[in-house]
């Protein structure tokens, strides 16, 4: 018989008013940590960590000593070492463990943290900063190999590398069956050093080894790729390269397509991208320095010019910038430049942006210095000025004046993107009387409908083209130039018919954005895309008045900037020597001299007379004579 009514109300009643515990777990809630800035107080745990450390190594040392004399001692009753030399060895490792247990080692050791430890002869040591470097057995990634080489002794080894970064391959043929392989009648003398160097010379056919004696290096490198190869009683650690991380292969250009020259782009591959460049300028003089960028990344950054040409103080500038940051990631080359230009806080670009190794490779034979981070497609060339930033890959393809006419062409696109939608809202609002009579009349008919100042109108049509390029963008595959295309097409059409702009706007802000494209580099073109917003604002409230003072304005910061030392609109301000390779481009056998603004230590490109063949008799003449 089931509850009455009252008996339901009731419980009701209760479960709706008494307290009953949550029967689901508590939802999960992001607790702010304690800054590290506070100064916490020293709790009893924390002040014998050191202390606990300091015993769990002298604990290990010990269990390691224990070994090694109780396998002397075996080895001994059972008379199996043959030679003198098989004692010295292990003298020398019990030696050499007797150190790192002195009173100070092991205080620093205690205190320090695991990247700031030097290799321990004791293989169990160094197993255990391993596992606290890499967060073992949490992390996954980190592989621990052990084997044993087969010396006389044999000698335990350990093998560590990140699953993934290597080549499985190499790391097999290169290391593990040359060491498992390795003949003890070939050591001479079991000696840590001399076993690490013969190791090297003679049992590891990868082409760069090397030894290391702390584990920021060894950490570093296996960060890299590299497998670290520790020895027992060894106190140094063998850094062998075994990259082969998956990697992009060399590709066309995506973003300077060029219908001549080279086809060839960078990839992400570091190694990959100095290659190109250096299978592009084949001189002894090209130098590849590296600097590791990232407190926590060291993220190489390849830093290249050559030698004999560009300026030293150029050179030594770019490091010392480079060197001086102080951060813990930089994962892009954008962010880079950002760290070590003059002036971060200007739209304007300050060095030029490339994806081909022949424009970088021609930049370098100027004098320019190029800088490339590891993961990027892209090379960096400083320094440049204002006109750099039109040339194109092509233009050293085709002859003179058609690279001169596509550079003026590219000029008048920039101003023509920067300036045509602010002259015409100056005019329209302050200086009718400079258009003829029919054609102010008929801008006058187009806007008879639209409700909205022309302003407004001008502002929406900009702010829908920027929206249809930058959702073309982030379109994946062809759909996005389709989409922007139709998109441009149908809201224009639209826009038009329902009377919210007029058809000689749309017009306006149609050549706007195609000038836009024409400006070879993508970062001048944002700037100037961004300065068109000020130039609206300016023509709106003081017609040309204000658009004067907008040029004017932007003149003079473009004459106070600098690039890398470099003023950024030289040879115009201030005046310098042009070498025929500025705006007009002349013939290549009179570009004679290099940038003078760049002050090469070598300043003459080729000699006055280049074309020799001119000097001498035609082919067949010469027997006349």
């Amino acid at each position: 018989m089931g509850d009455n009514i009252i008996v339901k109300i009731y419980r009701y009643l209760q479960d709706m008013l008494v307290y009953k515990p949550s029967r689901t777990p508590p939802t999960f809630f992001l607790e702010e940590l304690p800054n590290e800035d506070e100064t916490s107080p020293i709790t009893p745990a924390a002040a014998l960590q050191g202390s606990a450390e300091e015993l769990n190594m002298l604990l290990r040392q010990a269990k390691s000593l224990q070994d090694s004399m109780e396998k002397l001692t075996e080895t001994l009753r059972d008379g199996k070492i043959s030679s003198i030399d098989e004692f010295r060895a292990e003298y020398k490792k019990l030696s050499q463990l007797q150190t790192e247990i002195s009173p100070a080692r092991l205080a620093y050791d205690a205190v320090s943290t695991p990247s700031e430890r030097q290799v321990s002869a004791n293989l169990e040591e160094n197993r255990s900063i391993v596992e606290k470097l890499y967060r073992l057995p949490e992390n996954k990634d980190t592989v621990i190999r052990h084997l044993t080489i087969p010396l006389s002794p044999p000698v335990r080894a350990m093998m560590v590398f990140l699953e993934g970064m290597v080549d499985s391959k190499t790391l097999i043929l290169a290391i593990l069956q040359p060491l498992m392989l390795f003949s003890a009648d070939r050591v001479v003398n079991n000696t840590a050093d001399s076993l690490t160097d013969q190791i090297i010379e003679e049992c590891l056919p990868a082409n760069q080894v090397k030894k290391a004696v702390d584990f920021q290096s060894v950490q570093n490198s296996i960060n890299s790729g590299d497998t670290a190869l520790f020895i027992n009683g060894v106190p140094e650690a063998v850094l062998i390269d075994t990259k082969g991380m998956a990697q992009r292969s060399v590709g066309r250009p995506v973003t300077e397509q060029t219908i001549r020259g080279s086809q060839a782009a960078f990839s992400e591959g570091l190694r990959i991208n100095t290659g190109l460049i250096r299978s592009t300028l084949k001189s002894s003089d090209l130098v590849t320095e590296f600097v590791a960028v990232g407190k926590r990344t060291n993220t190489n950054c390849a830093i290249m010019y050559l030698a004999s040409v560009a300026n030293p103080s150029l050179v030594k500038e770019i490091k010392r910038r480079i060197e001086g940051i102080s951060t813990s990631y930089v994962g892009d080359i954008g962010t880079l430049q950002q760290f070590i230009e003059d002036h971060p806080g200007i739209l304007f670009p300050q060095a030029l942006s490339t994806e081909r190794p022949d424009r970088v490779a021609s930049h370098l034979s100027e004098g320019r210095v190029a800088f490339i981070l590891e993961g990027v497609p892209f090379a960096h060339i400083v320094p440049v000025s204002f006109f750099t930033f039109f040339h194109s890959a092509e233009d050293f393809s085709f002859k003179g004046p058609n690279s001169s006419f596509l550079r003026i062409l590219r000029l008048i696109a920039g101003f023509t993107t920067l300036l045509l939608p602010s002259f015409y809202l100056a005019i329209y609002y302050f200086h009718p009387e400079a258009l003829p009579t029919e054609i102010v009349l008929a801008i006058a008919g187009a806007r008879e409908r639209v409700p909205f100042p022309a302003l407004v109108e001008v502002i929406l049509m900009e702010f829908s083209f920027e929206l249809i390029r930058e959702g073309g963008l982030r379109i994946p595959g062809v759909l996005g130039s389709t989409i922007g295309i139709v998109g441009a097409l149908i809201l224009g059409q639209a826009a038009v018919t329902a009377n919210i702009v007029s058809p000689i706007v749309v017009i306006i802000i149609a050549l706007t954005g195609l000038a836009s494209f024409a400006i070879p580099d993508f970062q001048m073109a944002m700037a100037f895309r961004m300065l068109r917003f000020v130039m609206l604002l300016l023509a709106a409230t003081l017609g040309l008045v204000g658009v004067a003072s907008g040029l004017l304005i932007m003149v003079l910061l473009l004459c106070s900037m600098k690039s890398f030392g470099v003023p950024y609109m030289v040879p115009v301000a201030p005046k310098a020597k042009a070498n025929l390779d500025v705006v007009i481009r002349g013939p290549v056998f009179r570009q004679e001299q290099r940038p003078d603004a760049l002050n090469t230590i070598d300043r003459q490109r080729q000699p006055h007379i280049s074309r020799k063949w001119m000097m001498e008799k035609p082919a067949g003449e010469e027997d006349k004579s």
